[in-house]
């Protein structure tokens, strides 16, 4: 007999960005939590053995399946749900059908809902009782039994792919991510509910989250997640709130089943004083998770970098930033020069018009000026690269600073990246002119005063959240649509990236500020008023990608 313990399966690396600078966080249930100190991932460290995943992995798995009362609650429970998650799926993929795979399917609820809406549906289940029962539910969709890698799926051939309490289930996120991209055609959805380190529970109950069992392997939040799918070929990705259809008797039911302390017992109090028909009752909530939307992209064979570079009255220093920009490497990346030139009226169109032919170049141009933000909007539009970097023109920032704020990026560390030029021990470092301290001191006092702002009406720590050095990847735009013209775009850009769900990391730049007689175009005046109002309405405005996505597919719908 055998009385060695069960090896667990040990993890090098971090699964996203394959970091070995993984630090314990604690144990739950004989697991031992880690977190990547580089991207932020939280997953087990070793994983459980095969042998131990078996045994939870049985045929009463499925919550419900101990009794037909309960079998028919989660039944009902889950088919609402899916009703739940067509509809906001049709919102980001549109009303077309077409052939529909859901991975780890269990017992066919949500293939069953989407069967009778009309996609063709094939389903992954690794459970053989709940694939049989599956089956038997389904009227022309099939069911295979295994894990996706062994189905021998065909490539480029389903429409969607749904995946819901799925990819914390597996070992290697990336290529379970992989796989799912080859079978998907070009343009297809994949559409991800999965629990998430940013919801409300985890960040209540911690170490007590009811989402840490031993078959979860892996724990993302909005950030992981989006760069395991940009790693993995995904673009246009979009995070919800992970809204489910649930009542009390599934509440109780789940906690039943994965005791916590004090919830547990305080559930099966209240089943005794509430109704038998309010307990059964259907509510639409979030608890722990997220719903994450993406399509299939093609891979560019080595990532683009496209610098917006906004050009106006620049003669000056737009020639020699320019034959800079165009000697300048970034290992691994192409880059892609993008000039949007507004009408000048110091010979520097005519500068611009001498680079139109060159490879690297991509030269708009405007009729008129029409400020900053609506320059580097133009150069957004144009933009074809799998990352952004605005530049200006002025020789401000430094071209030897891309390679260290590239490089978070590519790591896949952060999606969002601010060069700082304010840190350090020279708290005047950001803007000195000489012989005019007065309007340094001025000037500086006015960063601070609306750093202080942008901080306590958007809950951030940042230092400097109006650089122009802003570096993120170009997907992180999807969904959103600017307005801002002048300076105040610098605002717009940053908080509408934060309220979609990014977190900037702010790294040290170098900087040197000219004064208003070499060219600032800051208006002292009237430009902080500007930004006042708009902080106030991007603190109010809704940000909705989701909803700004179906929308152009009504509009898509009525065109044709």
């Amino acid at each position: 007999m055998n009385d060695q313990p069960e090896a667990k399966q040990p993890v090098k690396g971090c699964h996203v960005c394959q970091s070995l600078r993984l630090y314990y966080l604690f144990s739950t249930n004989g697991q031992r939590v880690v977190r990547c100190d580089e991207c932020g991932l939280v997953f087990f460290n070793p994983q459980p053995s095969d042998a131990e995943l078996a045994r939870i992995y049985t045929a009463d798995y499925f919550l419900g399946s101990d009794s037909a009362a309960g079998s028919a609650t989660v039944s009902g429970i889950k088919q609402a749900t899916a009703k739940l998650y067509l509809k906001e799926i049709y919102r980001y993929h549109g009303s077309q059908k077409g052939r529909l795979l859901e991975i780890g399917c269990g017992n066919g609820d949500f293939l069953l809902s989407a069967e009778a809406e009309s996609w063709q549906v094939t389903g992954v289940e690794y459970a053989p009782a709940a694939c049989e029962r599956a089956q038997q539910r389904l009227k022309t969709g099939t069911v295979l039994c295994g894990e996706l890698k062994t189905a021998h799926l065909p490539a480029n051939h389903f429409d969607l792919c749904v995946i819901s309490d799925v990819i914390e289930h597996v070992r290697a996120p990336l290529e379970f991510l992989k796989e799912i991209h080859r079978v998907l055609k070009p343009g297809g959805t994949l559409f991800i509910a999965t629990p998430s380190m940013d919801s409300w529970s985890a960040k209540i109950m911690r170490q007590k989250w009811m989402e840490f069992k031993a078959e979860h392997l892996t724990y993302f939040d909005r950030q992981t997640l989006q760069t395991a799918l940009f790693r993995s070929g995904f673009r246009e990705v979009i995070v919800e709130a992970g809204w489910k259809i649930l009542n009390f008797d599934y509440i109780q039911m789940h906690f039943e089943r994965f005791p916590v302390p004090i919830v547990t017992g305080t559930l099966r109090f209240l089943a005794r004083l509430l109704p038998t028909k309010w307990r059964a009752k259907h509510h639409q909530m979030v608890a722990s998770g997220m719903m994450v939307f993406s399509r299939k992209a093609e891979m560019n064979p080595q990532p683009i970098l496209s610098v917006i570079l906004p050009a106006y009255n620049e003669a000056k220093t737009f020639d020699s930033l320019m034959e800079i920009l165009l000697r300048k490497e970034v290992a691994g990346l192409q880059l892609e020069i993008i000039v949007v030139e507004s009408n000048s009226t110091d010979g520097t169109r005519e500068t611009a018009l001498k680079y139109q032919s060159h490879p690297r170049v991509k030269l708009v141009l405007e009729e008129r000026p029409r400020g900053k933000g609506h320059a580097v909007r133009t150069g957004l539009n144009a933009a074809t690269g799998d990352y952004i970097l605005i530049q200006d023109a002025d020789l401000e920032y430094d071209l030897e600073d891309y390679d260290a704020l590239l490089e978070h990026l590519l790591a896949a560390r952060s999606a969002f990246v601010l060069g700082s030029r304010h840190g350090g021990r020279n708290v005047l470092k950001m803007r000195r002119f000489n012989g005019q301290i007065g309007l340094s001191l001025a000037l500086n006092l006015g960063h601070w005063f609306f750093t202080f702002l942008v901080n306590a009406l958007f809950l951030q720590r940042l230092r400097d959240p109006f650089t122009m050095f802003k570096v993120f990847r170009r997907d992180c735009l999807y969904g959103l649509e600017f307005e801002c013209n002048r300076f105040d775009f610098d605002y717009e850009l940053l908080i509408k990236l934060i309220r979609k769900g990014y977190r900037p990391v702010e790294l040290p730049v170098n900087y040197r500020s000219r004064s208003f007689k070499e060219g600032k175009k800051v208006r002292m005046f009237s430009d902080p008023l500007n930004w006042l109002s708009v902080l106030v309405w991007l603190r109010w405005v809704e940000i909705d990608p989701l909803k700004t996505i179906e929308q152009k597919h009504q509009a898509s719908r009525l065109q044709s």
